[in-house]
């Protein structure tokens, strides 16, 4: 999103973990039906590069992402406040490979196959996703040795898209991303994660549209919102 731009009085700026992209797509719609008036305009992208836009005084007035850390800094670095965070959704890590792998992995050790040559997952320090993967991959004593076989990505989705035109032998995504592509890449199993996946939401500190941001989050938490994001693939 070019911040340069002018940000009308009714707008509503919300900065969103790309993992919710469609979802959130469909909703700022069903929003706008029913707040007239009111134009909603995204900026998704990895949660730690969207916090640190916000950070640097990006005109944000909901942020939402994919990892309970990346709020608890926004709260410590004062842009969002702690009583206003709330979880929203969950999700669930899983490993994929393009549909029409032979590989047949089933477990985190059989990355470790002479014939498996690399995978894609985000990059852990600035994507939720990525820093599952990588404590997974540290639990499970193969971190340091895959290392070699990471193709970093900049986002969740970026790792699914090279997953899905099988640049990559297999990827670390959400169970939502693998949800979008499912006629082009198929999970090949879920991943332990040493914590739950929870996205949390937030008015950030200093929105110059309070109301509207409270109201979005509302929407995003009421039945509607919660139904489209069970459509997307993501948990309760």
């Amino acid at each position: 999103m070019a911040w340069s731009l002018p940000v009308l009085a009714k707008d509503l700026t919300v900065s969103a973990a790309a993992s919710l992209t469609q979802a959130f797509q469909e909703m700022g719609t069903q929003f706008e039906a029913q707040n007239t008036g009111t134009k909603v305009r995204f900026n998704f992208g990895a949660s730690g590069a969207l916090l640190q836009q916000i950070v640097n005084g990006a005109p944000v007035d909901v942020f939402a992402c994919a990892d309970t850390d990346t709020m608890d800094k926004a709260v410590a670095k004062a842009v969002v406040n702690a009583a206003d965070k709330k979880v929203f959704t969950t999700n669930r890590l899983v490993l994929i490979t393009p549909v029409q792998s032979g590989l047949g992995l089933k477990q985190l050790a059989d990355l470790k196959k002479p014939e498996f040559k690399r995978f894609a997952m985000g990059v852990p320090a600035s994507v939720p996703a990525g820093h599952y993967a990588q404590g997974a991959l540290e639990k499970a004593g193969l971190w340091s040795e895959l290392q070699p076989k990471v193709i970093s990505t900049q986002n969740v989705r970026q790792a699914l898209d090279y997953v899905s035109r099988n640049e990559v032998d297999a990827g670390f995504v959400y169970a939502s991303d693998a949800h979008l592509m499912a006629d082009k890449v198929k999970v090949a199993f879920q991943v332990s994660t040493s914590s739950p996946i929870h996205y949390p939401i937030a008015k950030v500190a200093f929105s110059a549209n309070a109301a509207q941001a409270l109201k979005f989050m509302a929407f995003v938490q009421s039945t509607q919102g919660q139904a489209v994001l069970k459509k997307h693939g993501f948990g309760q």
